[in-house]
């Protein structure tokens, strides 16, 4: 073996584990209902910096949310469609969406869209919020976790089974 020619940069021996799993699951328990027609798949918290990546499914047409981000959100359409009410675009299949700190916009399925499945990786928090601004809900890492540990509870799957997505 040779000598190393530079630093050497040693292996860190508190790495968290990495994740690795279908993001689309085989096991519809594990799609979490957030709303009515309105579930998500979780596929990572992070309780250090407030991020969580997940899936949005909406299985029918309307308003999803209106709401605001403290924090950058970065999305990718897998499935179907969804706009804004605030801005002229829409977001296809195929289409990357990043959204920008502090806007309030309300996010929408047009009416020939019977599924829509969308990637999001959300830094900070959501904010609900009615027509005239005011918070009606609120939901950040730690509310989407105690979300997930009641779900898989009750379906069988365990409060534990949310821990696999936690970092």
């Amino acid at each position: 073996m040779t000598e190393p020619q530079g630093p050497v940069i040693p292996v860190s021996t508190v790495v968290p584990e990495e994740i690795a799993v279908a993001a689309l699951p085989d096991d519809d328990r594990i799609w979490v209902p957030q709303a009515p027609d309105v579930w998500f798949r979780p596929l990572m918290f992070n309780t250090v910096t407030g991020q969580w990546c997940n899936l949005l499914k909406v299985t029918a047409a309307g308003i999803v949310s209106r709401h605001r981000h403290p924090g950058v959100v970065f999305g990718y359409v897998i499935k179907g469609k969804w706009h804004y009410h605030e801005h002229d675009w829409v977001a296809e299949a195929g289409h990357f969406v990043y959204e920008p700190p502090g806007e309030i916009h309300t996010l929408a399925v047009p009416e020939d869209c019977d599924e829509m499945i969308t990637f999001f990786n959300i830094t900070g928090a959501m904010a609900y919020v009615d027509d005239n601004g005011v918070q009606t809900g609120y939901e950040d890492t730690f509310t989407k976790i105690d979300m997930c540990r009641a779900h898989y509870t009750e379906n069988g799957l365990g409060a534990d089974y949310v821990n696999r997505f936690i970092r």
